[in-house]
């Protein structure tokens, strides 16, 4: 004989608020929310103890739960994007860099590491581009076919447009030649010659 009974309403309930409590107790574990400034020194603190001793992946892992559970702080975006630098995960160390800078702007670190990586990513990719076949040839031929197929590639006939904010460019003023120096009178009338013998103007009267 079967002695099963359906649980009643009650029971059901109760059974249901207790799943919920589990799942809204795991969320909070996983994002308690942010941190206390003391917390958060002790969170950064142990994982760059982890990066110390080598555990790198366990470090970004400790970074991205310390950033995830204090979302306007920019220090462990900053330092996930040097690790990531470190590592020469260029992409990585871009993104990161991004994050630190949209919480403080003027975080020096993070505006070196985004440019530099972005450089390194750009000349990997120019070396890339170099090593095609379709790029032989010297280097004025090289750059203007890789000019291009960035154009063709991006649609734009200008790579580079002119900043609008940026100062006009000031064209050189011709210069104007100096007209040649009017004769005086002196110099425009001949000279003279002179007089000879007491009084003669005439040089060659004696001759006459």
């Amino acid at each position: 004989m079967n002695d099963y009974k359906p649980k009643s309403g009650i029971h059901r309930t109760l059974v249901m608020l207790a799943s919920t409590a589990v799942l809204l107790a795991g969320c909070a574990t996983s994002n308690p929310g942010p941190q206390s400034d003391e917390s958060f020194k002790q969170s950064m603190s142990e994982a760059e103890a982890a990066l110390a001793n080598g555990q790198r992946e366990q470090a970004i892992s400790l970074f991205e739960q310390i950033a995830k559970n204090n979302p306007t702080r920019e220090e462990p975006w900053s330092r996930m994007a040097q690790i990531e630098f470190g590592a020469e995960h260029y992409p990585q160390a871009i993104v990161a860099a991004e994050e630190a800078l949209q919480r403080d702007a003027t975080d020096r670190k993070a505006k070196s590491v985004l440019a530099v990586s972005g450089l390194r990513v750009a000349r990997r990719s120019l070396q890339e581009l170099r090593a095609d076949s379709a790029l032989a040839g010297d280097v004025r031929s090289d750059a203007q076919l890789l000019a291009q197929m960035l154009r063709d590639t991006l649609g734009e006939q200008v790579l580079f447009p002119r900043d609008k904010n940026a100062a006009p460019v000031a064209k050189p003023v011709p210069r104007r030649r100096a007209a040649p120096a009017k004769p005086t009178a002196a110099a425009a009338q001949p000279a003279q010659p002179a007089a000879a013998g007491g009084g003669s103007a005439d040089p060659f009267g004696a001759l006459r």
